[in-house]
């Protein structure tokens, strides 16, 4: 688990600098980076979803897999709204907030809530757990905890230090996906990576879309539409 310890030291490491950085800042300031923030969330994930549905056919470019999308989408958030994951987040959230001292600190929940979902969800999380469990190479994870430092650190200094508590979903996650890796490995095909690429693209989207014009889309309740993505690679 060396992959999944560095990147979750990265993690807490970026929120305490950006607390400091933070703390040196004007409300003006921080209002200005969580926009700036949010957009470049935006586009990380537009990048990644065009990466999914853009391909070349003799020497044009051509959409596809809109439908794909659509369905996916549709009904991950439905699963997702049937069982309340938001909800879940949110009140470890608060047990957090209460835990660590945090309670008169308005915005932790929404803080933890919004890196959390922002640094976990992608194929990169999944695929470098894999590899650093079944051959012990964290390279994947160690490019990534190069990524998370760096957008939970800008998070921190706009969002206050519910970010840097991000860092416990994604040790549990990738810690059970490396601990599970040997089982797991079989159903990450490229196809199913390629399908859960796309969809985890478009989550992150909606979580810049959050953070540029308020809470519009609940994110947590969409993450059923990346399993589901990822299923739909074993359908005939």
């Amino acid at each position: 688990m060396t992959g999944t310890i560095i990147n979750t030291a990265a993690i807490a490491a970026g929120g305490l600098a950006g607390l400091f950085a933070g703390g040196l800042l004007k409300e003006n300031h921080q209002e200005t980076l969580n926009m700036t923030c949010g957009v470049s969330v935006l586009f990380i994930g537009i990048a990644g979803a065009m990466e999914g549905m853009l391909r070349i056919e003799q020497g044009e470019v051509v959409s596809g897999r809109a439908m794909f999308v659509v369905l996916c989408l549709a009904a991950g958030a439905l699963i997702g709204e049937i069982i309340g994951i938001e909800r879940w987040f949110e009140r470890f959230g608060e047990w957090l907030k209460i835990r660590t001292g945090n309670a008169k600190d308005r915005m932790f929940v929404e803080a933890f809530v919004t890196a959390s979902l922002t640094v976990c969800i992608g194929a990169m999380a999944i695929v470098g757990a894999i590899e650093d469990g079944i051959s012990g190479d964290w390279s994947v994870l160690g490019v990534k905890a190069i990524l998370d430092f760096i957008i939970v650190m800008v998070m921190t200094c706009s969002m206050g230090k519910g970010c840097a508590f991000s860092a416990i979903p994604v040790f549990l996650f990738e810690g059970s996906v490396t601990l599970l890796a040997s089982l797991i490995r079989p159903v990450m095909t490229e196809e199913a990576l390629a399908n859960l690429s796309l969809i985890g693209s478009v989550l992150i989207f909606c979580v810049g879309l959050n953070l540029v014009w308020g809470k519009k889309v609940r994110v947590a309740n969409c993450l059923p539409a990346v399993i589901l993505a990822a299923a739909a690679a074993f359908l005939p």
